[in-house]
């Protein structure tokens, strides 16, 4: 099975153990049936700051973003690229799938730089060696990607791992594999206009008025800045309610959900 651009649909769920009446993964199974080669990039942040509880860390976050100093970052790390990232590897499995879990570390796939001193070692985005995820693609697997970067100077690794936004990380996967989709799962039907009522499209113009005026906050910032990145090369992304059953084939099918950006 070659990988035939257009024909990739990235998924960013949340990290945290998927319900047991949770439609994601059998959708993501039925799409890769049905011709579509899913990748999954995931979360885990909630499990992340419970684990750290239980090691006595504390959370601390600037932005939206946790601050990861050293301690911080083991516990990252093995919660995203071990626990969680295995979980849903098995997951997949058990609904009949072939999954590959993988990290951004992992051939460097994700390069990055240190997004600001203040934070730690978190990163951002600088490159996406996607050359990683074709061959996975090719041979009819499914790539469940955590969002661990390296850091990068130019050509050369410094081997320090870094703690990246699954959000941004997702679309730069999606920008970087020409995906045709790009779909961020959340526990909102999609961004929301003063109303209150949710936004069926917004335009990058839009979306960037958005951003300006602090109408779109928190944790729906990285999302809608993902969109915005990889729709800039095509990509039709969403933000949609992943509480919703089945939301992923309806994406795939073309019916109108969630928010549409870029």
């Amino acid at each position: 099975m070659g990988v035939r651009i257009g024909n990739v649909l990235v998924a960013k769920i949340g990290g945290s153990t998927l319900g047991a009446h949770d439609t994601t993964l059998a959708d993501i199974v039925e799409l890769q049936r049905r011709g579509l080669q899913p990748v999954v990039v995931h979360g885990g942040g909630a499990l992340i700051s419970e684990w750290l509880a239980r090691h006595n860390v504390k959370s601390r976050f600037e932005r939206g973003l946790r601050v990861t100093d050293a301690e911080t970052l083991e516990v990252v790390v093995a919660v995203l690229a071990g626990l969680v990232n295995k979980e849903i590897v098995a997951a997949l499995a058990a609904l009949g799938a072939s999954a590959v879990g993988l990290s951004g570390a992992d051939g460097g796939l994700l390069r990055a730089r240190r997004l600001d001193e203040k934070l730690g070692h978190v990163g951002e985005v600088t490159d996406v060696v996607s050359r990683v995820l074709l061959p996975v693609l090719a041979e009819g697997m499914i790539p469940v990607i955590a969002p661990i970067g390296v850091e990068w100077d130019g050509e050369r690794s410094s081997g320090q791992l870094l703690n990246i936004n699954a959000d941004t990380a997702a679309g730069a996967i999606a920008r970087a594999l020409g995906a045709h989709w790009l779909v961020f799962l959340t526990d909102v039907p999609g961004v929301r206009a003063a109303d209150g009522e949710t936004l069926r499209r917004l335009s990058a113009e839009e979306t960037e008025e958005m951003l300006g005026s602090g109408a779109i906050e928190g944790g729906m910032i990285p999302k809608v800045e993902g969109c915005l990145n990889a729709a800039s090369k095509g990509c039709a992304s969403l933000i949609a309610d992943g509480r919703a059953e089945h939301t992923l084939i309806a994406v795939a099918e073309g019916r109108e959900i969630g928010t549409l950006v870029g």
